[in-house]
């Protein structure tokens, strides 16, 4: 039977601390009395004054009340509900101590888990740091102390959905109208039955998948219908899983669109796929990518976790021959009719689970001269290990976790036979502690 932590009694009362670094969420480092204490929104070379927010054996957690010594990095935040809402959480750091806080935790990352170093460190991919969010799920609640339903990200460090207004970071379409969003599900018979809303912006619309455990009345359905054409939205409504999505009106799921204008390229997807959330770094890490691929007509590259498609058909405008390779079924199939609708003859798909124990596909038996990675949070470590790499010269690994990046930098370094020649970050979520980044390894 497990048990829950007992919290020990607070210390009452402002503390005072000398913040000597930063950890990898972004919060400020202390020693008190031998031990370390973590605390929201404290900087580097600030001395501030604390409230404790939790103690146990190993560390203390506390959050800043007042800046005594003010860092020179510290910045007023864009957004007036930061250090509230907890969709971001470092908007008091300035934009290029964030970007050198990332590249340092990557770098760090490297060095204690995969024992690598990259023999150059590339410089940041930079982008907008407002209005850059194009997907998002966000928590649906009626408060009804506060007489209203409130939409947006929870609070900082809370089960309880965020009292806010408007999100700067959120694409305008939807950081702008949290107040339409909330007045509507207020108005309908089941507004505490609908408890998230994902979203997804597009080149040709903005999609809200309202997720609903109860049914809508035909009057819900109708106040819907007049929210979705005054306001330029399409609404879809999610009763059960993924696979109960469906258009309000009743209408075919249609597909949402981006474009990659570099390459002459639309690609199509469905409002929950996995599409990056921010345009702007999408684009350029393509373009990075492909460069640092070094790309040539007899080149067959094998493009692994390839999703909708994403990199693969930018590949293929260049590359003799693109393998794609991705679990989700559903994706391939957008991937097959992105290929097609852009025409494009010089790729094929394939379905495999990439994290199985056991791998033996088809396309595991090919040979190819480049290798694209871009796995989820939990790496690529089995599929490095089951793929004959001995014909690949050149591996583009795209991470969004850094501590699983360099896990397999030691195993593509140490047992592989390849130099870990370039690495760097993407700062594809502003403001927040994510870290995106890029690694070029080359054979030995």
């Amino acid at each position: 039977m497990s048990r829950r932590r007992r919290r020990k009694k607070l210390p009452q009362g402002l503390f005072q601390a000398d913040i000597h670094t930063l950890s990898h969420e972004g919060r400020g480092i202390a020693q008190i009395n031998g031990k370390t204490t973590f605390i929201d929104y404290a900087l580097p070379n600030e001395t501030v004054e604390f409230n404790y927010t939790d103690t146990r054996s190993k560390f203390d957690e506390g959050i800043v009340e007042n800046v005594l010594n003010r860092s020179k990095t510290r910045q007023t935040p864009d957004c007036e509900y930061f250090g509230y809402c907890g969709g971001c959480s470092m908007q008091h750091l300035n934009a290029e101590t964030q970007l050198q806080h990332k590249q340092s935790v990557l770098m760090e990352q490297f060095e204690h888990i995969g024992n690598v170093n990259p023999e150059e460190i590339l410089s940041p991919l930079c982008g907008p740091t407002i209005g850059y969010r194009h997907k998002a799920r966000l928590a649906v609640k009626h408060v009804t102390k506060k007489e209203r339903t409130l939409v947006g990200f929870r609070e900082r460090r809370s089960p309880f959905v965020a009292d806010i207004n408007s999100c700067v970071v959120l694409h305008p379409k939807v950081g702008k109208n949290l107040p339409l969003l909330s007045e509507l599900i207020s108005s309908l018979s089941n507004f505490d039955q609908i408890p998230q809303i994902e979203i997804a912006v597009s080149d040709n619309t903005t999609a809200l998948v309202f997720r609903h455990l109860t049914p809508f009345t035909g009057s819900d359905l109708e106040k819907m219908k007049l929210f979705q054409i005054k306001y330029d939205f399409r609404l879809y409504l999610q009763p059960g899983g993924y696979d109960t999505i469906h258009r309000l009106d009743e209408e075919p799921v249609q597909s949402l669109q981006y474009s990659l204008p570099d390459y002459n390229l639309t690609m199509s997807f469905l409002p929950t796929d996995f599409t990056q959330i921010n345009i702007e770094i999408n684009r350029q890490m393509i373009n990075k990518a492909i460069s640092y691929l070094e790309l040539n007509p007899e080149d067959r590259v094998l493009d692994l976790f390839c999703g909708i498609g994403n990199f693969t058909l930018p590949l293929a405008t260049i590359a003799g021959k693109v393998i794609g390779v991705e679990g989700d079924a559903g994706l391939i199939e957008r991937a097959k009719a992105n290929a097609q609708n852009n025409n494009i003859d010089n790729i094929d798909f394939h379905v495999a689970d990439l994290a199985a124990k056991e791998m033996i596909y088809p396309f595991m038996q090919q040979h190819y001269s480049k290798l694209l990675l871009d796995p989820a949070r939990t790496g690529a470590k089995e599929i490095i290990q089951a793929l004959n790499l001995k014909d690949i010269e050149l591996i583009v690994y795209v991470s969004c976790n850094p501590a699983t990046l360099a896990r397999d930098a030691g195993i593509l370094v140490h047992e592989k036979s390849y130099r870990l020649c370039q690495a760097g970050i993407m700062d594809m979520f502003p403001h927040t502690s994510h870290v995106e980044s890029i690694a070029v390894f080359k054979k030995q």
